[in-house]
């Protein structure tokens, strides 16, 4: 993209978000977890393959029926995983967001998972982790999510997180005194100036001279708080030096005070301090990511999900004991919780989340991928624009959400490795369905489609044939 088209088109930060994501080649999800009928035994038995479904996969599908048995053999396949990593095929599907709370309360309760980490910023995350631990000022959890009120305000700011992070504020209060609560984070590095913000006034509250030192490297971006772009293209224009050096710097500072004895600190003080090492690096990868929109560089794409498998890293080793790793289950779409290796995406993009994760963790990371059908979505018409409730086309034959449609199956859990010669059974590779913050019903097929190797792009599956929107909260 020509760089007086981004300049055109960058002028806030709801757009910005826009071209990132195109940048980043993130092809946003589609998808709506169902309500449908289910056709199997009670709990989670395997599914009877009806008389006319050509593709026999129902021995490796479990149903979904609402029990509480629902997810037991996924719980089964992730055994002592360290990493969780839970997708979904829109940015606006409540039943995803619903079926990832359940999966995740269960992780938690019955697993020791130690965190949450979304596809969010990690300021606006920051305000529901003091929530949640019972650190900050707000009095309910919507309160908590008041930062997330820039477009898409309606990923995070919906009664489905709003409900996941009241429980999580009530089950840490449960917690026995001296144990470790739950935490919630970020792993997204779009918002500079909130992390800049947040750094300062956590070093204030640590160390006064470091604030200071702080904020004189931060004047580095003066004038251009409010749209990094802005920032970036000065650069290109070499009317600027670059913050790069000094943003580093700053980094390099956070990490030699970190890696010192803490011992002598309490948990507050210690999460200040991993906090203000976190903002430290958004904005040192968000600066060379902003700049990178005008280098002409094929990199940022990896460096954004460089930077969030860094961030999901640096949260497991948070948490981690003597003998005990830390666990964490991410939220995320599928575009990023997927091995991209698997996808023809991953020809053209850098490795993603998932792809990552696999190749640093092996099987201590259980990636999970949702599907849906048809029925309706929160999603804008274009970037920057409201949300609004759209219809969500069935979906094409040819692709999963269509086979998995046409099993008369409903609503169900696939574990592909449980099935011999998956890919053979599931006639791979087929279309996959990815519908975002946008949603662009009449060119479908060109906008939302990809082909992908489902059976080796995910662990598991979880289909849910007919889905609802989710329902954003009042702004």
């Amino acid at each position: 993209m020509e760089n007086s088209r981004l300049t055109e088109i960058l002028s806030n930060r709801a757009m910005r978000l826009l071209v990132l994501l195109l940048l980043a080649a993130v092809i946003v999800a589609a998808a709506v977890l169902s309500r449908g009928s289910i056709r199997s035994k009670e709990g989670s038995a395997r599914l009877t393959r009806p008389a006319d479904n050509t593709v026999d996969f129902a021995s490796a599908a479990y149903g979904i029926s609402g029990n509480d048995a629902d997810y037991d053999p996924l719980m089964r396949l992730i055994g002592d995983a360290q990493f969780v990593l839970l997708g979904e095929a829109s940015h606006g599907t409540h039943e995803f967001y619903r079926e990832r709370a359940r999966i995740t309360q269960r992780l938690i309760e019955e697993k020791g998972f130690n965190a949450i980490a979304i596809e969010g910023d990690w300021a606006d995350a920051e305000r529901v982790d003091q929530f949640v631990r019972g650190r900050g000022v707000d009095r309910t959890a919507e309160q908590a999510l008041g930062n997330f009120r820039d477009f898409p305000q309606w990923m995070w700011a919906n009664t489905d997180i709003r409900d996941l992070v009241q429980w999580l504020q009530s089950y840490n209060a449960g917690l026995n005194p001296g144990t470790s609560k739950i935490g919630f984070y970020g792993l997204d590095f779009y918002d500079l100036s909130g992390s800049a913000q947040a750094l300062i006034q956590t070093l204030t509250t640590i160390d006064a001279e470091a604030a200071d030192r702080a904020r004189n490297r931060l004047r580095c971006f003066e004038g251009f708080e409010e749209d990094p772009t802005t920032y970036a293209a000065a650069v290109a224009r070499d009317e600027i030096s670059s913050c790069a050096t000094p943003m580093q710097e700053q980094l390099d500072e956070l990490h030699q005070r970190a890696s010192q004895p803490i011992q002598h600190l309490n948990s507050a003080s210690r999460e200040q301090l991993f906090g203000a090492l976190q903002h430290a690096r958004v904005i040192r990868n968000a600066e060379e990511f902003y700049r990178t929109l005008y280098s002409g560089s094929s990199s940022r794409g990896n460096l954004r999900d460089q930077h969030m498998a860094d961030a999901l890293d640096a949260i497991a080793a948070h948490f981690a004991a003597p003998g005990k790793p830390g666990k964490v289950v991410v939220w995320a779409h599928n575009t990023h919780t997927g091995d991209a290796r698997e996808t023809e995406l991953g020809e053209s993009w850098e490795p993603n989340l998932g792809q990552l994760a696999r190749q640093r963790h092996g099987r201590q990371a259980v990636l999970v991928g949702f599907t849906t059908h048809s029925g309706t979505v929160i999603a804008a018409p274009a970037w920057g624009e409201p949300g609004e409730l759209k219809a969500v086309v069935p979906a094409l034959e040819e692709s999963y959400s269509g086979l998995f449609h046409a099993s008369g199956l409903g609503n169900f859990l696939l574990l592909p490795g449980e099935l011999p010669a998956a890919g053979d059974v599931l006639g791979e590779p087929r279309l996959e369905r990815a519908i975002g913050v946008v949603y662009l019903p009449q060119s479908e097929r060109i906008s939302h489609y990809f082909r992908a190797h489902l059976s080796r792009q995910f662990d598991a599956v979880i289909h849910l044939d007919v889905t609802q929107a989710l329902e954003p909260l009042a702004q």
